[in-house]
């Protein structure tokens, strides 16, 4: 490939590192996006966590996830897009203590979860949610790509859908299609699910 014989990463803009990372898995693709956008995403973090060790940490995170990330998603201008990521990823932290997951349809509540962190539960209630908890993320594996995708970043890294169309490469239609699909396929799966497991 003839990008393997540019040794000078810093001459090569971010989609021709994106495209080294994805084709060879080159790793020294993916450090020098680091050198590239770290001061950017740990300047967003600091903006909204107002710690610098805690924005450390989340820019670290941020980059650990990123090698996943970048094989997953077609990004097309990747400092537009590390910006939103790490500006989540904050929004994320900031609702740590009090994360609600929802999942409805227009007929009314499908599957709503509440994690309260650092709440008071009783053992019973505790196991009940974790429960509920394990059977979504079951239930959410067995949607489509498509749909597993758009439900993931819509619901649980709680993007837009315009975000969730810039990131996944879809348009804001599709994305709209693929979260109702998808929401009407997990009520499915999960209503299933917990017949079953009522008559073990």
């Amino acid at each position: 490939m003839w990008l393997i014989g540019k040794k000078n990463y810093k001459e090569l803009d971010d989609k021709q590192l994106i495209l080294l990372f994805r084709s060879k898995n080159d790793q020294k693709a993916v450090a020098a996006l680091f050198e590239r956008y770290s001061h950017l995403v740990f300047g967003v973090c600091m903006k909204y966590l107002k710690n610098e060790d805690d924005s450390k940490d989340a820019t670290l995170t941020i980059f650990e996830k990123l090698q996943a990330d970048l094989k997953r998603f077609d990004i097309e201008q990747f400092s537009f897009w590390i910006h939103r990521v790490a500006k989540n990823h904050c929004l994320m932290q900031l609702r740590s203590r009090k994360t609600m997951i929802s999942i409805d349809d227009d007929e009314g509540p499908g599957a709503d979860y509440w994690i309260h962190n650092g709440a008071e539960h009783t053992k019973n209630e505790s196991l009940e949610k974790e429960e509920h908890l394990l059977l979504l993320e079951e239930a959410i594996t067995q949607l489509n790509v498509e749909q597993k995708i758009c439900i993931e970043l819509f619901y649980l890294k709680k993007y837009c859908y315009q975000d969730v169309a810039e990131i996944a490469g879809f348009s804001l239609n599709e994305v709209k299609s693929h979260i109702q699909n998808g929401k009407r396929n997990l009520k499915i799966y999960m209503t299933k699910r917990n017949h079953e497991l009522s008559k073990l």
